[in-house]
């Protein structure tokens, strides 16, 4: 059961397999070898197991000096299920572990009867006959046919003989009729099957029959390297053409693709790429009738391995950690052996990423073994395996000392560390140097080794403004030193950006500061949380954090106070914009006074709180009025406008008379043909006693055209045409249009106030203050633009506008509502209505 194997075989200190046993087929009283050669540190023995069970040494069974196990009569018990077949593996061991092999599927060779066997059949003379035996072999029989106990010949095309027992004959004669059998054959015996009659019609008149598949492919599922049988057997009259094809569209290929007989198609040596489902289309020639029928291929292959353990030495105390990824269809399953030995997890062992990764913590000296990873599908099994040993950390190089790092440029930075005595440079082989990016996981480190004459070494084509985390380790044969100490260093260019936080107030003393580290890793080095309270000018206290914290409570606070937080984040190459914040402690503490108390939060005078009352309720009924008397001038106005714009024609003044009121206007001559529609009289409305030129509503600035602002009422303002302004009233500014300027108050232009109107086309109008121009409602307010505009009021109005005052309003028009309604109109033209009695209106026109 045992066997010493000669030390340092193979020349390898590492404990591996050169040969593993491999899947087999005995022979019954036969002898049968499996193979099992190992190599590494001497002594080495070997041992051999079936089924899981150590195997029985003797006379039937032996392990040779290289490892090989010989049974010397392979059989299977008459007495029982008992037998010499089975799943066997080897395993090797030596002081420093055991290995196990991968598992060898020995199966016994033989040929039972045929489970099925071919059906007697008549066919019409020129048709397809088909046959089907089948057998199960081991290893698989070769079948073929006879007609009548003579074996068919391969020569004649019309017969097709598939290796899987499927026989088809095409263009079926008289002389092929008779019984046919088939013959199966593998190296454990010879079957014949039963045998059956095929008979042969002769069919009266050769008629149309349409496309049918007799048999399609079948679904199969092999493994890599084995050989796909698709068959499709079709007839019809004419005789229908086969064709193969892909349902992915994908092309079948050439190589290894082969076509038997009338249509069936055989591929060797399949592989992944062949996996897929294949049509078999059967067409009558010369048209587009088909007929098809699908079978799926499915290939399997054994796992094989993307990565393979690495065998470590490890001190007592550290960590070590496996990685093992296997690829195989189906997706191969994977488990760990320690010795030989299943491995569950437990406090110190730890399975990752569907096991891919082992991770061995706090290394006794009882976790030194021999690790493999065993990766199993259903096409097979495959493992890899490394070993992990435990020493003593006398024996180990110490730990690199005095570890600097400097930037150089935006995408490199040097690491330097100080030279160790020349007795322990003897013992190291070179160094390692790890480096990750500032709150990246230890698993995306990246490493480069160096020689052990190497004290410093440059990274290079790193990222700009980025911050490193870096340290070194020195290997001796025996293994790795414990890891430096860590250095921190940024790569030239920009400082952060400015970070965002926000803060909860636990109570009266105490908050919480939160902030959002970065997106990308190593942008920020660290942050400072600063405070201070108000009103101080200084910050008393900071306090810095490494990049990954993102959280602080600021305790021991002054209770009702008023503090700023500010926030930095800092790399190597300096410090953010703080981000800054105030936080009252006083709110908790008077929401709780409130919500006992119930007492009112305002500290005003109660004396007071009369007088206020009184003056805001005067505002709002004055604004009320104010509303009230506004609409009711709008839609008086409007009224009178809608029945100017219903009348057919353009309306002017007859013999360029003045517009008096009640004055009937009569259509130009341009609008005669369309007389027809009844006239509307256009009344001019007298003014009420409202104040004029009253916001508080919209208007509508047109340049070269007609310009409406209504505020409280409703303003036309028309430059190279009719301009008309109604604030709380209703007033008319003509300019370049009949060449005169008339404004039509009834005697009112009050804007809560008095204001100031002055010629050369520029008119002020300013409420709420005292001027010059006041209107109480009284007497008509008249511009005459012959020469000098006299406004003869209850004060006094001056507009001197030489000749015609035109509002010339081209350009651009601005309407600006300030405050209720301010009218800007900026042009040649401009005039400003400012609600609530203030405005002003400028008209920049000459005539």
């Amino acid at each position: 059961m045992f066997c010493s194997c000669p030390a340092g075989l193979g020349g390898a200190s590492e404990l591996a397999f050169i040969k593993e046993p491999s899947d087999v087929i005995a022979v019954r009283d036969r002898p049968l070898m499996l193979d099992c050669q190992v190599e590494g540190e001497g002594p080495i023995t070997v041992t051999w197991r079936r089924n899981g069970v150590p195997v029985t040494l003797g006379s039937r069974a032996a392990v040779l000096d290289n490892g090989t196990l010989l049974i010397r009569n392979f059989q299977k018990r008459r007495d029982g299920d008992e037998s010499d077949a089975g799943e066997y593996d080897c395993a090797a061991q030596n002081r420093y572990g055991l290995l196990i092999s991968r598992k060898a599927h020995v199966q016994l060779a033989s040929l039972p009867k045929f489970h099925t066997h071919p059906e007697s059949m008549s066919v019409d003379e020129g048709g397809v006959a088909r046959f089907h035996c089948a057998v199960s072999g081991v290893p698989e029989a070769n079948i073929t046919w006879e007609r009548n106990r003579t074996t068919l010949s391969a020569d004649d095309n019309r017969y097709t003989l598939l290796p899987n027992g499927i026989l088809h004959i095409t263009a079926v004669r008289r002389a092929d009729g008779g019984g046919y059998r088939c013959v199966a054959k593998n190296i454990a015996n010879t079957r014949y099957s039963q045998e059956a009659q095929l008979s042969v019609t002769v069919a009266a008149n050769r008629l149309y029959k349409e496309p049918v598949i007799l048999s399609g492919p079948q679904n199969l599922t092999l493994n890599v390297h084995q050989t796909a049988i698709l068959e499709c057997i079709a007839t019809g009259n004419p005789r229908p053409i086969v064709s193969w094809s892909r349902l992915d569209g994908r092309s079948i290929g050439v190589e290894g693709i082969q076509v038997l007989g009338s249509g069936n198609l055989i591929i060797s040596d399949v592989s992944l790429q062949h996996s897929g489902v294949y049509v078999c289309s059967a067409n009558r020639p010369g048209t587009r009738m088909r007929r098809t029928a699908l079978g799926r291929l499915v290939v399997q292959a054994p796992p094989e391995f993307l990565q393979w353990p690495q065998s470590v030495s490890k001190p007592v105390g550290s960590s070590a950690v496996f990685t093992c990824q296997a690829q195989g269809v189906p997706d191969p399953h994977l488990i760990w052996l320690k010795n030989g030995k299943i491995l569950t997890p437990g406090d110190n062992v730890k399975l990752t990423n569907n096991n891919s990764t082992l991770a061995v913590t706090r290394i006794t000296a009882e976790a030194e073994a021999i690790y493999q990873c065993i990766a199993e599908n259903s096409a097979g099994t495959n493992q890899a395996s490394a070993r992990l040993a435990v020493s003593q950390s006398a024996e180990l190089p110490e730990a690199p000392q005095d570890l600097q790092a400097t930037p150089l440029s935006s995408s490199s930075i040097r690491i330097a560390w100080k030279q160790p005595e020349p007795r322990v440079t003897d013992g190291i082989i070179g160094y390692v140097l790890h480096i990750r990016k500032l709150g990246e996981p230890d698993s995306s480190e990246l490493q480069e080794a160096v020689s052990k004459d190497t004290f410093q070494h440059d990274f290079t084509s790193l990222e700009a403004s980025t911050t490193f985390s870096i340290y070194v380790k020195a290997y001796s044969p025996l293994g790795a030193s414990q890891q430096s100490r860590s250095v921190i260093s940024t790569t030239h260019g920009a400082v952060p950006t400015m970070p965002s936080f926000f803060t909860k107030v636990l109570n009266s003393t105490a908050m919480q500061v939160f902030w959002d580290l970065p997106a990308k890793p190593g942008r920020v080095e660290g942050y400072t949380l600063s405070h201070r309270r108000l009103p101080q000018l200084e910050y008393t206290h900071e306090e810095r954090f490494p990049a990954h914290i993102n959280t602080h409570t600021i305790s021991n606070l002054e209770a009702a106070a008023v503090y700023e937080i500010q926030l930095i984040a800092f790399n190597g190459n300096g410090d953010s914009i703080g981000n800054k914040r105030l936080v009252s402690l006083a709110e908790t503490e008077k929401s709780g006074k409130d919500a006992t108390a119930g007492q009112s939060l305002c500290n005003c005078r109660q004396d007071g709180e009369g007088s206020l009352t009184g003056i805001v309720v005067g505002i709002h009924i004055g604004i009320a009025c104010i509303i009230f008397c506004a609409l009711f001038l709008m839609f008086g106005y409007r009224h009178s406008f809608f029945c100017h714009k219903g009348s057919a024609g353009i309306w002017s003044l007859p013999g360029g008379q003045t517009a008096d009121k009640d004055m009937e206007l009569t259509p130009q001559a341009g609008a005669e043909r369309q007389m027809a529609v009844p006239q509307c009289q256009v009344m001019i409305e007298p003014q009420p006693l409202c104040p004029v030129d009253t916001g508080m509503g919209a208007g509508t600035n047109t340049g070269m055209g007609a310009r409406t602002n209504t505020g409280m009422g409703t303003g036309t303002n028309t430059g190279m045409g009719a301009r008309t302004n109604t604030g709380m009233g209703t007033g008319t500014n003509t300019g370049m249009g009949t060449g005169t300027n008339t404004d039509t108050n009834a005697g009112t232009n009050t804007g809560m106030g008095t204001g100031t109107n002055t010629g050369m086309g520029a008119r002020t109008n300013t409420g709420m203050g005292a001027g010059t121009n006041t209107w109480m409602g009284t007497g008509p307010n008249t511009d005459t633009n012959a020469g000098t505009n006299i406004d003869t009021n209850a004060g006094t109005n001056n507009d001197t506008n030489i000749g015609t005052n035109a509002g010339t309003s081209t350009g651009t028009n601005n309407d600006t509502n300030i405050g209720t309604n301010t009218v800007t109109n900026t042009g040649t033209g401009t005039s400003t209505n400012i609600g609530m009695g203030t405005g002003t209106n400028t008209d920049m026109g000459t005539g």
